[in-house]
């Protein structure tokens, strides 16, 4: 038994198909499947069921492919506490970001990690929360971005900033708000476009909708950012936007107006999440520093 055949095995149970495991994996499906074979042979139960359509984990190959995650989460940590004895700025990092910061946060932070940390191997992941917790609990992710508090005493956290959130309106009926800012309360009564389900931006979209008495246009929901922007500009409804997401510079062209909100401004909280105990946490701190340096002035730093 060896660790390249754990990794066979978790990820045939996760992919529950044997193409695709072989590519996460990045060997050919005949070497995967006999590899299995063997592993199959060495143990003598039958871990995978195969048959011409479907892969099916058998009860005892689930609750190996379990343990095989945990005991490749432990070498990865045997790999990094080397690697941080070293030098705690190397290595590979693999950091995930929810699909609503990841755009507008990587182009920011990201030229000013490679100049401080040319040996860190930095690589990124966008996913919804709740796809990013289970990768990190798996020990697939190493760093999180994502918005707080996540609902788990799993991970430790670092705050970054508090990101205000404009209402997006068509520039068709920008005349409706006179104001170059707007109370929280004018929203009562309208409709908001929002994002579908799994994308925390919509629980924090549904919270201020009810604080101010706005409801969900529940005709439409976005797959992402960008498409409720676009339908926003195609005078479809208004949204709110995160700080980052709206352009630091307005044209005559666009067919959007944002519209900063009066204090108290809604807002979200964006922070990094690793795993309690974790070898890196200095390093983790190191880049939590550098990122509040390059943060433009109109998102808040959490101390």
């Amino acid at each position: 038994m060896n660790l390249r055949e754990l990794q066979y095995l978790v990820a045939v149970d996760e992919e529950r198909h044997f193409n695709k495991a072989a590519e996460r994996c990045f060997v050919s499906q005949p070497t995967l499947s006999g590899q299995l074979k063997k592993l199959e042979q060495e143990l003598g139960v039958l871990l995978v069921e195969r048959t011409s359509r479907q892969v099916a984990m058998t009860e005892v190959g689930r609750i190996i492919a379990d343990k095989a995650r945990g005991i490749l989460a432990e070498v990865k940590g045997i790999r990094e506490v080397a690697e941080t004895f070293h030098d705690p700025m190397a290595g590979e990092l693999h950091v995930g970001l929810i699909p609503t910061v990841a755009p507008y946060l990587l182009p920011l932070i990201m030229p000013a990690l490679k100049k401080a940390y040319p040996k860190l191997k930095i690589w990124l992941h966008e996913y919804q929360t709740s796809v990013l917790l289970e990768k990190l609990h798996r020990a697939e992710m190493d760093l999180l971005i994502l918005a707080l508090p996540v609902d788990t005493d799993e991970f430790a956290e670092l705050d970054l900033y508090l990101e205000p959130f404009q209402l997006a309106v068509p520039q068709t009926h920008s005349g409706e708000f006179t104001q170059p800012m707007i109370q929280l309360g004018e929203l009562q009564h309208r409709e908001m476009l929002l994002l579908e389900e799994g994308h925390c931006l919509r629980g924090q979209a549904l919270d201020v909708c009810f604080m101010a008495g706005a409801t969900e246009n529940v005709g439409f929901r976005a797959s992402s950012l960008e498409t409720l922007r676009h339908m926003v500009g195609e005078d479809m409804g208004m949204t709110l936007i995160p700080e980052l997401a709206v352009p630091a510079k307005a044209t005559k062209s666009d067919p959007i107006r944002y519209i900063p909100f009066a204090d108290p401004k809604p807002n979200r909280r964006i922070g990094m999440l690793y795993r309690k105990g974790s070898y890196r946490e200095q390093a983790y701190r190191a880049i939590q520093g550098l990122i509040k340096q390059v943060l433009p002035a109109r998102v808040a730093l959490v101390d």
